[in-house]
């Protein structure tokens, strides 16, 4: 196989990606997503944080709603500035502002109990079997993992993400479980 450093590595994943319509992806989402809702370990959290998909993303919105809907606290990711997100509170699908990068992030204040989140799913460019990931490249999620010190991992990614092994760093932080 042949060794990618990990922009070369990004670069064929977009190009895997752009071989599928949004819609496609969308319905690609739906077997993952089931999984997610029969982990048990989301079954049982009461706290957990997700993420709103872009375009090319496992999609999410529809799990957000659910488990909103469902009596969960959920939260949600929002970019602060160049190096840092914080976590805010999911309250209704009104209470949204398209972020710089395109993405639907929630309106109030920033959440900050890390330690009551019990179930966090994760994206990833690509994952590996050693349940590394391979983010967009700006290491939002590697500064912001290590706070959720109770919260069980889980990435997320289209089968096609899912590779043999991925170029690592210190920096880098691995999750429990990866579903694809």
């Amino acid at each position: 196989m042949i060794q990618f450093d990990k922009k070369s590595l990004r670069k064929e994943v977009r190009t895997r990606k752009k071989q599928f319509s949004t819609e496609e992806l969308i319905k690609e989402s739906c077997p993952l997503i089931q999984q997610v809702l029969n982990h048990p370990r989301l079954q049982s959290a009461k706290t957990v944080l997700l993420y709103n998909s872009l375009p090319d993303e496992v999609y999410t919105h529809g799990l957000i709603k659910q488990l909103h809907n469902e009596g969960k606290t959920v939260l949600l990711p929002v970019v602060i500035s160049d190096t840092e997100m914080e976590l805010r509170l999911y309250r209704n699908p009104n209470s949204f502002e398209t972020s710089s990068y395109g993405i639907l992030e929630p309106i109030g204040e920033a959440f900050t109990d890390f330690s009551s989140i019990e179930f966090a799913l994760i994206p990833g460019m690509a994952f590996d079997k050693e349940r590394n990931r391979l983010g967009r490249g700006k290491g939002y999620y590697d500064r912001f993992l290590p706070l959720l010190t109770k919260a069980y991992k889980v990435g997320i990614c289209f089968p096609f993400q899912f590779l043999p092994n991925i170029p690592t760093e210190e920096t880098d932080i691995k999750v429990d479980e990866c579903i694809y």
